[in-house]
């Protein structure tokens, strides 16, 4: 009897030191994971002083008044400090202690951090702004009023002319920047400098005409609400800062380009020709890819991708009963009319609808957790359709701005569903970037600079593995929008191949241009843009395929490991519930999905 009372002690004692471990546990985990996400906050805090632009494009209006600094030796120094202090705070951070969604967080800063910390070294400033992207392409959109700087109060159209009065300092900063890469070698090539030149003169922008300067947006239609007095007055100010800043600025800059940049501009097209470029280059590839793969492995896994897919377009070439080689099939389907169904801009729209009505009931089986943000299909606008390409434009946290495809559509009867009409929806809209973007957004939980971060390899890798969810779907059964699902595919395979070829040397921009239009159905012109964009920015085209592999092979991996404990629903609300992440952190976190799911 007494044995049974001490066993019973013993039981109880244990059964208490336990339950008293867990509730510590628990509380560390919990003091740990409150540490963490001070400091996470108070960097993201400082990340958007610091990057006003970012603060405005997620509806933050405290920053509305103000441009970045245009990275000055100063702002650089500042910036890598600041980096280095929140680093330093997250050294008194217990990893081991933490919750594993809170790891995440940890991970993510951390890789966040130093990652910004390295990319400094390769002197990104030198280069201030291509002829893909940058402030003075950007800032005409921003000031149009069909941007994300807000104009419906008084307050707001006075942040934006405060914005427009350091517009010219900013361009004499870059101009600056622009010579310091001249005395030191890190130049753009030749041939993207006489693409700029004619944007900084573009009439959108240095028009005098009231009615045709994209800056006079905001005041060719003020809220209904404004005073006669406010309107006077504003228009007044936008006509003075347009006339003695803008248009000077823009002007300045073109100027300096064609005069003294140009002649100083390289002949050559790859990072490699650069000094310290080969470095650079394998910088940009692991930040593009978030992995550690080099440039040659790179190489080697989009010369594989590109055979595999040439022999899946040579199936839908046997099925439509084409006669030639496949480069003459691909050209073929630009101008067969069997591929280019639509006569109206309705017509389209009506399609994309259509798509999106098929997969909705499919939809439920693949995700348990949906967006509650708002959708929509819209028509590019006239001013911009005729250089712009389908895009997603994602709603507003708040939910009060829906998520936003837009397809361009300027001339309907030349639609060609070849280009990608299914895999494109899948892609840019739902499940694609709709989903991702705006369960990342509507996740609370998450620190801010997850809740509006981003890298390319998961977000676009998970865009582009959308695509190829097309089959479970039941889409891709028409022969030419299998081939569009095949192309959008082979778009971002030879991506790997050219990208990687530019930058290490193998390959100019004549031999990619021809490598691209053998393998994918787009005019020269398109795809002398597409290469022309791998030269400005090198490495940021590789994490579409890298990202969508890795994804597709986590998927096969646990389908094959928890057997009838996989489900596929459960897996895409893991992969996606605490927003982008690089790859090599969302691969633990995934193990851990696994592991629990055992």
């Amino acid at each position: 009897m007494k044995k049974i009372i001490v066993r019973s002690f013993l039981s109880l004692s244990v059964a208490f030191a336990a339950g008293s471990c867990k509730k510590y546990e628990a509380k560390t985990a919990e003091s740990q994971s409150a540490n963490l996400n001070r400091i996470a906050a108070d960097y993201y805090e400082n990340y958007l002083k610091m990057f006003p632009l970012e603060a405005t494009s997620q509806g933050d209006l405290r920053y509305n008044d103000q441009l970045p600094i245009n990275f000055s030796q100063e702002f650089i120094d500042r910036d890598v400090n600041f980096c280095k202090s929140v680093l330093e705070k997250m050294k008194n951070v217990s990893y081991n202690d933490l919750t594993n969604d809170h790891k995440t967080v940890y991970d993510v800063l951390k890789y966040t951090l130093n990652e910004r910390i390295e990319a400094y070294g390769f002197h990104p400033e030198y280069i201030p702004f291509h002829q893909m992207g940058g402030l003075p392409l950007s800032f005409p959109l921003l000031g149009s009023g069909e941007g994300s700087q807000p104009f419906k109060t008084v307050k707001e159209y006075e942040d934006w002319l405060k914005r427009m009065q350091q517009f010219p300092a900013w361009m004499s900063a870059a101009t600056e920047n622009f010579r310091k890469g001249i005395s030191t070698g890190n130049v753009l090539p030749k041939k993207l400098v006489l693409k700029m030149i004619p944007q900084m003169r573009a009439s959108e922008i240095t028009s005098a005409d009231f009615n045709k300067n994209i800056f006079y947006g905001p005041v060719r239609k003020f809220p209904t609400d404004f005073s006669a007095e406010d309107k006077e007055r504003l228009t007044a100010l936008f006509k003075k800062s347009v006339t003695e800043n803008i248009i000077p600025a823009y002007q300045n800059m073109g100027s300096f380009l064609e005069k003294e940049y140009l002649p100083k501009a390289r002949s050559t097209d790859g990072y490699n020709t650069l000094p310290n470029g080969d470095k650079a280059y394998a910088f940009y590839a692991r930040s593009s890819t978030t992995t550690n793969k080099t440039p040659a492995e790179i190489n080697k896994i989009g010369l594989q991708q590109v055979a595999m897919l040439r022999g899946e377009m040579q199936k839908v070439q046997q099925q439509i009963g084409f006669k030639g080689t496949l480069e003459e099939f691909i050209t073929h389907v630009k101008s067969d009319s069997k591929a280019m169904p639509y006569k109206t801009p309705q017509e389209v729209l009506a399609g994309f609808n259509g798509i999106l009505e098929k997969i909705t009931p499919k939809l439920k089986s693949m995700f348990s957790v949906t967006p509650k943000t708002g959708f929509e299909i819209r028509q590019t606008e006239k001013f911009r359709e005729a250089s712009a390409s389908a895009e997603y434009i994602q709603g507003t946290p708040d939910g009060k701005r829906p998520g936003i495809f837009y397809i361009p559509i300027p001339d309907p009867s030349k639609f060609n569903v070849t280009s990608g009409m299914e895999s494109l929806f899948l892609h840019e809209a739902i499940p694609g970037h709709h989903y991702q973007f705006s369960l990342q957004q509507e996740n609370t939980k998450l620190p801010k600079f997850m809740r509006f971060g981003w890298f390319t390899a998961y977000g676009e890798g998970w865009a582009h593995y959308c695509e190829t969810l097309g089959p479970e779907f039941g889409l891709y059964t028409d022969p030419y929008q299998k081939m569009g699902y095949l192309s959008d595919q082979m778009l971002r395979a030879v991506r790997l191949v050219i990208d990687t070829g530019l930058h290490t040397g193998k390959m100019s921009r004549e031999e990619a241009i021809k490598y691209f239009l053998s393998n994918v159905s787009y005019d020269e012109a398109s795809a002398t843009a597409e290469v022309e964009r791998y030269m400005a920015i090198p490495g940021q085209a590789l994490g579409y395929k890298i990202g969508s592999l890795r994804i597709r092979e986590l998927r096969e991996k646990y389908t094959k490991e928890l057997g009838s404990k996989f489900n596929l629903a459960k897996f895409h609300d893991e992969i996606l519930n605490q927003g982008c992440l690089p790859l090599d952190v969302l691969d633990r976190k995934m193990a851990l999905w696994a592991k629990n799911q055992k």
